[in-house]
């Protein structure tokens, strides 16, 4: 199913391509012992989880030195796709459960990750500052505008004001209350991929 990366990603060396390789060896293995992906959908790996957090990837490319905090990130999504897509860029996932933790991080040494740390733990202990937030349907928009806004530093180093990049699934509306249309941007997944699952999947920037 590596071909569904390289599809939308032609540009991948052999080392991207190696450890893409490998995630659809690792996390079945892992699955079986810890639930840390519906086991109904791990058949769906390469496209709902792993191309579904490289959607950020079509969304900009930011400079080397970026940096970044996954925020629930569960057994490693969407921080470990992205570090593998952006090996000089720096990732901290967190999640506060600890055996999901615990595979993201076992993963990641596997596959000889070495850009990305980890956090078992509430976000609220956490003293860094990072350029983006990323998350993928950890929790309503609004909430997660409020967990993010302390985390992420002014100095913006890329294209984009440093922010919240999030991935969601149908309508942000009623998640959205509370927060100015002028700082809420939606862009369609099914832009950037075409396999049915993106239909109703969205992409939500929010610059601080």
């Amino acid at each position: 199913m590596i071909d569904i990366i390289t599809k939308y990603f032609p540009d991948l060396n052999e080392l991207q391509k190696q450890q893409f390789e490998a995630l659809g060896v690792l996390y079945p293995d892992w699955n079986a012992k810890i639930n840390v992906i519906s086991r109904k959908d791990i058949d769906n790996l390469y496209v709902n989880h792993i191309l579904h957090s490289l959607a950020i990837a079509k969304f900009f490319t930011p400079v080397d030195g970026t940096t970044f905090i996954d925020l629930g990130c569960g057994g490693g999504f969407p921080g470990i796709p992205l570090a593998i897509m952006w090996p000089h860029c720096k990732f901290h996932l967190v999640d506060r459960i600890g055996k999901k933790v615990k595979v993201a991080e076992s993963i990641a040494g596997d596959i000889g990750l070495e850009n990305v740390t980890f956090q078992h733990g509430d976000v609220s202990e956490c003293r860094r500052r990072f350029d983006f937030v990323v998350s993928r349907a950890v929790m309503r928009l609004d909430e997660l505008v409020k967990l993010s806004r302390r985390l992420v530093g002014r100095e913006s180093h890329n294209g984009y004001p440093n922010g919240l990049i999030c991935l969601k699934g149908g309508t942000i509306e009623d998640e959205s209350r509370g927060l100015s249309k002028d700082e809420v941007f939606e862009y369609d997944l099914s832009v950037y991929f075409k396999e049915p699952f993106f239909e109703t999947k969205k992409l939500v920037y929010v610059p601080f």
